[in-house]
C-alpha cells in the first residue's frame, strides 16, 4: 500500500534538518582537515548565499534562454583563465565539480584521438596517469571505455619518475594526467618534463589542479611549473568549490585550445524534441554555483585570495613543523600546497613509531577529523605508506597551534602501539551494525583485502547507508 505524504509546517521541516545537521561534524571552525573547505570569512558566506538564492530557481540546461548564465560562465572562464595562464585561444567550462572536469579532459581527448585516425573510430584507447592521480580518472575511464596505465610513484618522495610516465606512452595513449598537486600526499608532480615529452609524442596531457588551482598561484616562488604556462599542457582543471571557496559544486575546466574543447560536447536531434546540446554532464543544471563562484571571487579578488593562501601557507608551515618533530611520525615528500601526508617514521626505534590509523582515531577522539589512507603497493611491487591526511584552510591558522598540541598528544597516546591489524569478522560487523567509532581495524581491514573484495563491500556500505528505512 502506497503510504500518503501529508504536508507539514515549514517551521518543522526546516527544525528536522537542523537536527540533521547537528549529527554533521562542524564545517566551520577549522575542526575538519577533509572534505570542507573554510575561508574563515562569514562575509564570504554571506555572498556565496545571497547568489545562490538569486539563481535558485534558473536552469543552466539553456544559456541561451537564460542568458545570465552564459554571462557568468564567460566571466568565470576569462578568471580562470588569467589565473591559470591561458592565453587568447583558451576556453572551457564551469562543471558541478572535479570529478566533472576529469571526466570531461578524458572525454575529450579520447575522442579527440579517435577522430584522428579514421581506424580508431571504435577503438579503446589508454590513459596514463601515476597511481596518486585522483580516483575520477579511474571513474571516468570505467564511463568512456579507456584501460588505465598506472605509473608507480617514489613511495618516499610521492612523485613519479617523468621518463617513467612517458615510457608508459604509446599509440593508443589518449591523454597523460599530472597532478599539481595529488590529494595523497601533497606534492607536485614533474609536470613541465611530463608535458613536454607528451607534447613531443603527440599525446594529450591534462593537470589536476582541482586543489592547487586556486592556491598555488599565490603560494610563493618554491612552485615548480604546473599551469597552462607549461609547453604540452592541453587542458587543466581547478574546482572553485575547493580554495575559490564557492559552495558545491563548482569547478573549470580549461583547454588550450576550442577544438579540445568542442570535443567534450555533446549534441543530437535524434528525437522529435527541442535540439540538445550540453557542453557538461549534466543537462538540466543549477546555476547557484556558477553564481556563487562568481560572486566569491568577485568580492575577494587577487588581493583577497593572496591573504587567504597567505593565512593558508602559515598554517601548513605550522603544522608541517610539528608532525616533523614529533616522535614516530614523517610527513611523505616535499608538499608543495595545503596538504600533509603523515607515515609512519620507520626510522625510529619500534617503541616509538606512531600508526597512522590509530593517531587519525586519537585525533578523531580529541575533537579533530583527518584521513586515514591505505597503503597502496603499485604495479612494480613498491609499496606506498599508509598514512593520516590533513587538508589545511585559510582558518586553520586560527587553531593551528591547538591543533599542534592535539598532535602530539594524539601520536603520544598511541606512540609505540603495534600498526592497525585487520580483523576478518569486521566486515560482515560492518554490514550489519555499521561503522565502529574507531576505524584503525576498519581501514586495516580494507588495506589487506583483496580489491575484488573491498569494492563491492564498498559499495554495500554506502548503499545500506542511504537505503530508505522501513
Amino acid at each position: 500500500m502506497t503510504r500518503a505524504w501529508t504536508a507539514r509546517p515549514a517551521a518543522d521541516v526546516l527544525a528536522d534538518l537542523a537536527d540533521l545537521r547537528r549529527a554533521d561534524p562542524p564545517t566551520h571552525g577549522g575542526r575538519v582537515l577533509s572534505y570542507v573547505y573554510d575561508s574563515g570569512r562569514a562575509d564570504v558566506d554571506a555572498v556565496a548565499a545571497r547568489a545562490v538564492e538569486l539563481f535558485l530557481p534558473v536552469n543552466g540546461l539553456d544559456p541561451t534562454t537564460f542568458t545570465s548564465v552564459a554571462a557568468l560562465e564567460s566571466r568565470l572562464v576569462a578568471r580562470a583563465r588569467d589565473v591559470l595562464h591561458g592565453g587568447p585561444d583558451t576556453v572551457g567550462s564551469v562543471t558541478t565539480g572535479g570529478t566533472e572536469s576529469c571526466l570531461l579532459a578524458v572525454k575529450s581527448a579520447r575522442d579527440t584521438w579517435r577522430a584522428a585516425d579514421p581506424a580508431r573510430v571504435h577503438a579503446r584507447p589508454t590513459l596514463v596517469l601515476p597511481t596518486t592521480a585522483h580516483p575520477a580518472f579511474h571513474k571516468a575511464a570505467a564511463y568512456l571505455d579507456l584501460d588505465v596505465v598506472p605509473v608507480p610513484v617514489d613511495p618516499a618522495r610521492g612523485t613519479p619518475d617523468p621518463d617513467a610516465v612517458l615510457a608508459a606512452v604509446d599509440d593508443r595513449t589518449a591523454l597523460v594526467v599530472v597532478s599539481a598537486p595529488s590529494y595523497p600526499s601533497g606534492v607536485v608532480d614533474p609536470v613541465a618534463e611530463v608535458a613536454a615529452g607528451a607534447a613531443a609524442r603527440g599525446v594529450a596531457c591534462h593537470v589536476d589542479a582541482c586543489i592547487g588551482g586556486w592556491v598555488l598561484p599565490w603560494w610563493g616562488d618554491d612552485v615548480p611549473p604546473w599551469d597552462l604556462a607549461v609547453h604540452g599542457v592541453t587542458s587543466i582543471s581547478a574546482d572553485l568549490h575547493k580554495y575559490g571557496f564557492a559552495p558545491k559544486g563548482a569547478s573549470v575546466v580549461l583547454y588550450r585550445e576550442p577544438a579540445r574543447h568542442r570535443a567534450q560536447y555533446f549534441a543530437t536531434t535524434a528525437w522529435p524534441g527541442y535540439p540538445v546540446v550540453n557542453p557538461t554532464v549534466l543537462g538540466s543544471r543549477s546555476a547557484g554555483g556558477l553564481a556563487a563562484a562568481w560572486a566569491v571571487l568577485e568580492a575577494l579578488g587577487d588581493d583577497g585570495l593572496a591573504a587567504l593562501v597567505a593565512q593558508t601557507r602559515d598554517a601548513t608551515t605550522r603544522l608541517h613543523a610539528a608532525a616533523a618533530t614529533t616522535p614516530g611520525l614523517r610527513v611523505v615528500g616535499r608538499p608543495t600546497g595545503p596538504l600533509l601526508a603523515l607515515a609512519t617514521d620507520d626510522h625510529a626505534p619500534e617503541g616509538d613509531r606512531v600508526d597512522p590509523f590509530h593517531l587519525v582515531d586519537a585525533l578523531r577522539r580529541r575533537g579533530w577529523l583527518t584521513q586515514a589512507q591505505p597503503a597502496l603497493t603499485q604495479p612494480d611491487g613498491t609499496v606506498l605508506p599508509r598514512t593520516a591526511h590533513l587538508t589545511v584552510t585559510p582558518v586553520t591558522q586560527r587553531v593551528a597551534d591547538d591543533l599542534a598540541t592535539a598532535l602530539r598528544t594524539a601520536a603520544a597516546d598511541v606512540r609505540g602501539r603495534g600498526p592497525a591489524t585487520p580483523d576478518p569478522a569486521l566486515a560482515q560487523h560492518v554490514l550489519t551494525d555499521g561503522l565502529p567509532e574507531d576505524l584503525a581495524a576498519v581501514m586495516a581491514t580494507l588495506e589487506a583485502l583483496p580489491p575484488d573484495v573491498v569494492r563491492p563491500l564498498l559499495v554495500e556500505v554506502l548503499a545500506r547507508a542511504v537505503a530508505p528505512r522501513p
